[in-house]
């Protein structure tokens, strides 16, 4: 009962974990306080790691005392970390009494890469992947998603004098970016703002099945790159391993592709995501309908293995079947590479996530609409 009663308060404050700076900016003048405040609160909260307002020490008692009646830096609890054999580490996070994600930091020689969730489950039920056979069950809020940041750098132990370990954010976790652009774009801003993590645009990726409402949304408001999980090279195909499609089909998702890349610097590109499925995706004429599809788009071509997880008809490719796939492409003009399965062994790769979600939803493409 006490425990409900702390939760409840929590709730009445203002939370300032998944606040960007425009959002710290208004709340500071709606209290009163100057706007620069807002800098000041996001260098504690996201350089420095700090939540509790006694902390911040270049604050004034009293606003220190001020702030801590009227809000909150709300951080979730990790359930359990799992480590890999080859250093990737896995958090699974609780959103709430019913729910937890997950969230994966892939560590390499030049560069750490965290895999954040945006949603708790998927409505996309894409046939390939675990999290979509969880079901759904909601969006998750600006500060669930900037938390996974927040909590990786803690367990980490980043500071800020010292060399930054996450050096990429992939929007590759749990759910459908694009489906919840309401906080999965504040906190894209968060990850890129200099007050808090500081990520180039280059570096903070946002992967969609294919909304593209919110493709074109991107560019106008976001510019992030953009990863598009195509894994089939003609509609029919595509239909059944990616049901969204049947809304977006490729005569609709395509065209958003070109307009994304379109009036950008010479470097901009989109990542297409093809997951490698044995006798499904994975014969020489798909690759040269792929090769076809993409045609002139600036692009690269990440070929995927496809992971196993339970109760799974799909196996992986052979190598020989990669092979030949990545040897068509590269004929047809494509820069081509192959995905390094990090973390199978805890579930952490590609398509493995899972979390713990209560679904609450029949997954249909009438209910497939982007949070706005």
């Amino acid at each position: 009962m006490q425990n409900q009663l702390f939760e409840s308060e929590l709730h009445k404050k203002t939370d300032l974990l998944g606040m960007d700076r425009q959002a710290m900016e208004a709340f500071f003048k709606e209290i009163g306080e100057k706007p620069f405040r807002a800098g000041q609160i996001m260098k504690w909260i996201h350089q420095f790691g700090i939540s509790e307002f006694d902390e911040m020490t270049n604050l004034s008692k009293a606003l220190r005392e001020k702030l801590k009646k009227i809000a909150v830096v709300r951080t979730p609890k990790i359930v359990a970390e799992q480590v890999s054999e080859d250093g990737t580490i896995k958090w699974l996070l609780e959103v709430d009494n019913s729910n937890s994600v997950e969230t994966v930091f892939i560590p390499e020689k030049n560069r750490g890469t965290l895999c954040i969730s945006s949603q708790v489950g998927c409505a996309l039920d894409c046939k390939f992947c675990a999290t979509g056979k969880q079901g759904f069950n909601r969006n998750l809020e600006n500060w669930e998603i900037i938390a996974q940041m927040w909590v990786a750098n803690k367990a980490l132990g980043c500071l800020p004098k010292e060399e930054r370990r996450i050096s990429n954010v992939v929007f590759m976790g749990m759910g459908e970016p694009l489906l919840n652009v309401k906080h999965t774009f504040p906190a894209a801003r968060i990850l890129m703002d200099d007050f808090a993590y500081g990520l180039s645009k280059r570096r903070v990726t946002i992967s969609t099945a294919g909304v593209v409402p919110a493709i074109d949304m991107i560019k106008a408001e976001l510019d992030v790159s953009l990863a598009i999980s195509l894994h089939a090279p003609n509609n029919p195909l595509r239909d059944v391993l990616v049901p969204i499609n049947e809304k977006y089909p490729l005569e609709v998702l395509m065209p958003s592709l070109y307009r994304y890349v379109e009036g950008g610097h010479s470097k901009k590109h989109v990542t297409v995501e093809y997951v490698m499925i044995d006798h499904v995706n994975d014969r020489v004429e798909h690759a040269q309908e792929l090769v076809a599809l993409l045609g002139e788009l600036p692009c690269k071509v990440n070929l995927i293995p496809f992971n196993p997880f339970p109760d799974t008809d799909y196996k992986r490719s052979s190598n020989n079947a990669i092979h030949r796939f990545r040897e068509v492409l590269e004929k047809g003009g494509l820069n081509v590479t192959v995905r390094k399965t990090r973390g199978d062994d805890i579930d952490a790769a590609c398509g493995q996530l899972a979390g713990k979600v209560k679904d609450r939803t029949k997954r249909t493409l009438h209910k497939i609409e982007f949070n706005r």
